[in-house]
């Protein structure tokens, strides 16, 4: 795809770390102001991690993947 700026690997991680943070997030692990931080990150991974751009990294026109 024309507009993929991720790697695999750098899309496994962010996966990986996405799930991780929902889970803690959601499962009562983390509460309050920390929980909700671990949601938003999570959810963020998870969606760039799934769809492969990553608008920070386009920003910074930086790119894992070659």
């Amino acid at each position: 795809m024309k507009y993929m700026n991720e790697a695999g690997w750098d899309r496994i991680l962010r996966v990986l770390v996405g799930i991780v943070l929902l889970a803690l997030g959601f499962g009562g692990v983390t509460v309050g102001t920390l929980g909700l931080v671990f949601k938003i990150i999570g959810t963020l991974l998870l969606v760039t991690g799934l769809v492969g751009f990553c608008p920070v990294y386009y920003l910074l026109k930086f790119r894992t993947k070659k």
